[in-house]
């Protein structure tokens, strides 16, 4: 118990310093910032669950002491917590009886999968967000106003003077920012928590064998609770608000899932590391490409599109 509590406390004050680098100016404070759940969920997934929360505790109350409660509770909702929770959630599991294990390594152990994962990620992303919106205002106008407030301060400090070409930049941005919020949300939940799992695994202490992540799928909740968040977004109000933060979230999950049909339907090709370094490319540059694969991911739930090509030609090997 002793060890937990000093790597998570060592855990803490380095998420603590991350999370507080965005407090400077420098640009590359930013992906700091976003790295801060990392040594969180390494402390997770390679110590203990416990060993996690200290690590959060520890950051929250440390940056609480150092700059109030605002940060306390920022990092506690944005960092802290959702680190801990999908920490906890990736080594979970229960024993299942021999022979009947789904796991190609042998394991005795089925492990929690990593299709929910992403779902989780994609629901902390679209929570730490929505708990944001009350800091600019309690209903649609204020919080749209309050916003539209902080970008026109921002973008006139910029350009010395307002214009008609500022004012309906801000106007795209009120709609846009707290989409591109969840969305950067969850991207940031999944990319620490692999990296924080091939750290894990890298120094041997990663308990649970590596999953096949281009096998994973969405419980088919995911898809029923998506449409009523895209048809949410089309409402007056902070239902439609919180509507698009969700669909948002949910739908870069889909996007995920759409990477891995990928991998599993370009098995075989010759063709095949151009098309995904294309892919790849294209959403780190673009993005828009992105929805392409939302799509894929969406098409593959609905029809099962990985089961009926692996039907024709076989299963690929794994990967």
């Amino acid at each position: 118990m002793m060890q937990f509590a000093i790597i998570g406390i060592g855990a803490g004050a380095a998420a603590a310093l991350l999370f507080a680098s965005v407090t400077s100016s420098v640009w590359l404070s930013i992906p700091l910032f976003y790295l801060a759940p990392l040594p969180i969920m390494i402390a997770g997934l390679g110590w203990s669950h416990w060993a996690a929360l200290t690590a959060a505790l520890t950051g929250a109350l440390g940056l609480g002491a150092a700059f109030g409660v605002v940060f306390l509770l920022a990092f506690a909702a944005g960092a802290g917590f959702p680190a801990w929770w999908l920490g906890y959630l990736a080594m979970l599991s229960r024993p299942v009886a021999a022979g009947n294990s789904s796991d190609q390594s042998g394991s005795s152990f089925e492990w929690y999968p990593p299709g929910r994962l992403v779902v989780w990620a994609a629901a902390l992303g679209a929570l730490v967000v929505i708990v944001a919106i009350p800091n600019f205002g309690t209903d649609a106008d204020s919080f749209r106003t309050g916003l539209r407030g902080v970008l026109n301060s921002l973008l006139q400090v910029k350009n010395n003077a307002p214009s008609d070409s500022t004012d309906r930049l801000i106007e795209h941005l009120v709609t846009a920012i707290p989409l591109a919020a969840a969305a950067l949300a969850t991207i940031a939940n999944l990319l620490n928590l692999w990296l924080a799992a091939r750290i894990v695994r890298f120094s041997g202490r990663l308990a649970r064998p590596w999953p096949q992540l281009s096998f994973m799928s969405f419980p088919p909740l995911v898809g029923a609770v998506l449409a009523m968040a895209i048809g949410a977004s089309f409402l007056e109000g902070m239902v439609g608000i919180v509507g698009s933060i969700v669909a948002a979230s949910l739908l870069l999950a889909y996007g995920v899932l759409g990477f891995a049909v990928l991998h599993v339907i370009t098995q075989g090709m010759n063709a095949r590391t151009l098309v995904l370094s294309i892919v790849y490319a294209g959403v780190i540059l673009f993005g828009w490409p992105m929805l392409a694969l939302c799509l894929l991911g969406l098409v593959d739930t609905v029809i099962g599109l990985r089961g009926r090509v692996l039907a024709k030609r076989g299963p690929p090997s794994p990967s």
